[in-house]
């Protein structure tokens, strides 16, 4: 085995927006792509809902919003070229009290001020006609969602980056990051790789990865879970369905999603995670936890928010109480329907005054770019930040 590796780039994490970085490099010279884990997209992108975002959420001039539209066309494309279905359904977004009629109707305005088109404000009769299982006092119909399974647009960009003569290196567990006029890495195992630039895209460990190459970061990686369950009664609904989300917080709350393989998945939840990995209630790095209830912003936003995370854990906890919140949606659903269906980590940066950072965060040391934030609509956006950091590099 050839312990050091020449490369032009070289990124760090074959997430689907380290896989597309590379994928928009790999025209630029060798790109090298490592990973610690045995494949690609196995934590949030292959974790998530599969769910092609309209941009409705953001805030117009955001990053967030730009990349999110620029974004999904790039997706559209991508599934276009490479044969991955990708079904654009629409959404229906569903208020069921006054303070949530108001905040549907600002959503609708953020959305056409996004360059939304088509979005249908609808009464809980036209509401019921198009998904008669919804309970809904008023909706918003968004057009331009839909449907994709991301591990698969993962392995189409993995095949484009192979077929130009790049490289991806699995089970490198980045041990120590140099970040100099040549940024090398070095793997636990003495791999090493040397290049002219390189990537930091990370995810769930991009704030750890940055320390090593020298970088303070005003931030922390806070790991959040959601559990998913599958309705064993799949035909309930057409389309997503989701609630009008809290404005204090980035999370879009429980919502109803059939899959691109024909079931119809409830989730997620956020509750904050015993480990950056810890996707079983009962699984604990001690070590992640330690540094989660160390960190100071992570105390802040615990004493602000502790009534909605004691929330968030009875659900997790109880099967009735996650039902009690889909029936708030779809009114059918009945507690024995729920079958587990795994969980996913969100990898959502905390400032030190508490705040959840919700756009996307980048930082520099020298030739090595970090991405410190990639929230939701990160998947969906992901070619076209891919496209934005392969311009600044």
């Amino acid at each position: 085995m050839n312990d050091r590796l020449e490369a032009d780039h070289f990124v760090i994490g074959s997430g689907i927006v380290g896989l597309a970085v590379a994928w928009h490099l790999r025209d630029q010279g060798k790109v090298i792509v490592v990973d610690k884990e045995p494949s690609a997209a196995f934590h949030q992108t292959g974790r998530n809902s599969g769910i092609v975002h309209s941009g409705i959420y953001y805030q117009p001039g955001s990053l967030k919003a730009h990349l999110c539209t620029e974004g999904r066309a790039q997706l559209e494309a991508l599934a276009a070229d490479h044969g991955i279905p990708l079904h654009t359904t629409g959404k229906l977004i569903v208020a069921n009290s006054k303070a949530e009629s108001d905040e549907l109707d600002k959503l609708a305005d953020r959305g056409h001020e996004n360059g939304l088109s088509g979005l249908r404000a609808l009464s809980s009769d036209e509401a019921t006609a198009i998904e008669p299982e919804v309970r809904a006092a008023n909706a918003l119909l968004v057009p331009q969602t839909g449907l994709i399974d991301y591990r698969a647009a993962a392995a189409a960009l993995v095949r484009d980056i192979e077929e130009a003569g790049g490289e991806l290196m699995y089970g490198f567990d980045v041990e120590s990051v140099e970040s100099t006029t040549r940024p090398a890495i070095t793997a636990v195992d003495g791999r090493r790789v040397v290049a002219d630039s390189a990537v930091n895209c990370a995810g769930l460990h991009s704030d750890r990865v940055a320390r090593l190459a020298g970088a303070e970061p005003d931030i922390q990686i806070i790991p959040f879970r959601g559990i998913y369950y599958r309705l064993a009664v799949p035909a309930l609904v057409t389309r997503p369905i989701y609630p009008v989300p809290d404005p204090r917080l980035p999370f879009l709350g429980v919502h109803v999603t059939p899959t691109i393989t024909g079931d119809l998945e409830v989730g997620p939840n956020a509750v904050l995670a015993t480990g950056r990995e810890a996707y079983r209630f009962t699984d604990v790095d001690w070590t992640d936890l330690r540094e989660t209830l160390g960190y100071r912003g992570f105390r802040r936003l615990a004493k602000e928010y502790w009534r909605v995370g004691a929330t968030e854990i009875r659900r997790t906890l109880s099967r009735r109480a996650f039902a009690n919140d889909v029936r708030r949606l779809v009114p059918a659903v009945k507690d024995s329907w729920l079958i587990p269906a795994g969980s996913g980590i969100r990898a959502q940066a905390l400032d030190q005054q508490g705040r959840l950072v919700d756009d996307f965060v980048f930082e520099r040391t020298e030739n090595v770019l970090h991405v410190l934030n990639a929230p939701s609509p990160a998947a969906t956006a992901s070619l076209a930040i891919g496209a934005a950091i392969a311009g600044r590099i």
